[in-house]
């Protein structure tokens, strides 16, 4: 078991950069493609989050790893922990897995900060969790999937679950089964907009949250059939805010 507490740009004076909290509903524009709300006061910024230079640490990715537990079978991508997993992802399209991720091994598990972001039920997906996933022979019946069950906490210590039932595709609310197009496979694809980022989707709504500052994800080494251990690359918020300064 390993544990950090790792601000992505941690400095002060960029985390005074954060831009005040909207009084709007923090919901992403168009399926997220504008940031939150469509309003850079929110952290939302062109891009779908990243507000500038100034405003890293407010990006909508996210910035810490609080625990990660590793399985058997782990140790790809540990030498690069924490950075391999905090900020953007690095997608490699619908045929190839990238390789910018971190193996948690058969039963291992992650928990992911955000800083001062709080991630906001808006219309639709709230947050993108990205592994490295990609369509078997370029078919997207047979997904080449490393699947995981998402989880979220406001708190740390409550968490409900993202139900990862399915045990044969479409892998259903599982992390871990849809190719990452963001950050790599496709230049023009916004890693806030799930219309293009690729990843797979999740909305605070399913599980009757307002709110979450904590994702947890955990690999689903009793699902048979899969072909490996849980890759994280990369988690992107759809709809989020930073806090007022």
């Amino acid at each position: 078991m390993a544990r950090w507490r790792f601000l992505l740009f941690a400095s002060s004076t960029l985390v005074g950069g954060c831009a005040e909290s909207s009084a709007e509903p923090q919901g992403g524009a168009e399926q997220g493609g504008s940031g939150v709300g469509g309003s850079a006061a929110v952290g939302g910024g062109e891009n779908g989050g990243a507000g500038g230079e100034a405003d890293l640490v407010c990006a909508g990715f996210a910035s810490e790893v609080i625990d990660v537990s590793y399985g058997n079978g782990a140790g790809f991508g540990q030498k690069d922990m924490p950075g391999i997993v905090l900020g953007a992802p690095k997608g490699g399209g619908e045929t190839t897995g990238s390789l910018d991720v971190v193996a948690l091994g058969n039963g291992g598990s992650i928990t992911l900060g955000f800083g001062e972001q709080l991630i906001r039920n808006g219309d639709g997906p709230d947050f993108i969790v990205f592994e490295n996933a990609f369509w078997a022979g370029g078919d997207p019946e047979s997904p080449f999937a490393e699947l995981g069950t998402v989880e979220v906490s406001a708190d740390g210590e409550t968490w409900l679950s993202f139900g990862c039932t399915a045990t044969a595709a479409p892998y259903g609310a599982c992390a871990g089964w849809h190719p990452v197009m963001a950050g790599g496979a496709d230049s023009s694809a916004d890693a806030h907009n799930p219309a293009t980022a690729g990843g797979d989707t999740f909305d605070l709504a399913d599980v009757g949250l307002e709110t979450a500052r904590f994702v947890r994800i955990t690999d689903r080494a009793d699902i048979t059939g899969l072909n490996g251990s849980f890759d994280l690359d990369a988690i992107a918020l759809v709809s989020w805010s930073c806090p007022e300064r």
